[in-house]
């Protein structure tokens, strides 16, 4: 039965593809991509050591895997209404990914929660932590 409704979609399609047949092509190729940076996301979080380096994957490939999903769902939906969820959604993660992460890497470094040999600047300072009156009797 489904092998029997791909032969018959890839046949038209193979025939003569419309706008819509392009559009929901597109847009599974979007949400397979995404779905991609998202895993790859998620494996960096379990690979890397570092805090740093697991902020950076938390964040990058998963604001580029979700601009990715967002457009092929809009790809394949083909609403108003979607459009508009995806710029909202896409928006606020632009605006609170980058936020999220400064905030927790500036309260790792002040605690001394992560590995400062892994920085390769510290634009900080040996001042710091006497700075923020945290104290170091590390």
């Amino acid at each position: 039965m489904i092998s029997s409704t791909l032969q018959a979609a890839a046949t038209e399609f193979a025939s003569q593809p419309t706008w819509a047949q392009w559009a929901d092509l597109i847009g599974a190729l979007f949400i397979l991509v995404g779905a991609a940076f998202t895993f790859i996301s998620a494996l960096g979080l379990f690979r890397f050591s570092s805090l740093y380096a697991r902020m950076h994957a938390a964040t990058k490939p998963q604001m580029l895997g979700l601009l990715f999903l967002c457009t092929g769902i809009v790809l394949t939906l083909r609403t108003w209404q979607w459009a508009l969820v995806a710029v909202l959604v896409v928006g606020i993660q632009m605006v609170a990914a980058p936020v999220a992460s400064h905030i927790m890497s500036r309260a790792a470094y002040r605690t001394r929660a992560g590995n400062l040999e892994d920085l390769m600047l510290d634009e900080l300072g040996e001042d710091a932590p006497n700075r923020y009156g945290v104290q170091t009797d590390r």
